[in-house]
């Protein structure tokens, strides 16, 4: 995990944590926009986890074989 998705990962967390705070306080409307930005920090890290993992896969795939014979010496 690199340090932006850990970062983003923890603000959405505490965000979660102050969104929950928020409503057992005031009610589910003034914590409502803390808890649609904490969903949008996890689809970003999401997002940067899948084009992480297509990156890695893309580096490893093997080269693909040609049909011609080797050449011999």
């Amino acid at each position: 995990m690199k340090l932006l998705d850990a970062i983003l990962f923890s603000v959405a967390l505490a965000l979660t944590v102050v969104g929950i705070h928020q409503t057992m306080v005031n009610g589910i409307g003034f914590s409502y926009s803390l808890f649609m930005f904490a969903v949008g920090l996890l689809f970003w890290c999401q997002l940067r986890r899948n084009k992480a993992r297509e990156s890695i896969k893309s580096e490893t795939k093997k080269p693909v074989n040609s049909k011609k014979p080797l050449k011999k010496r």
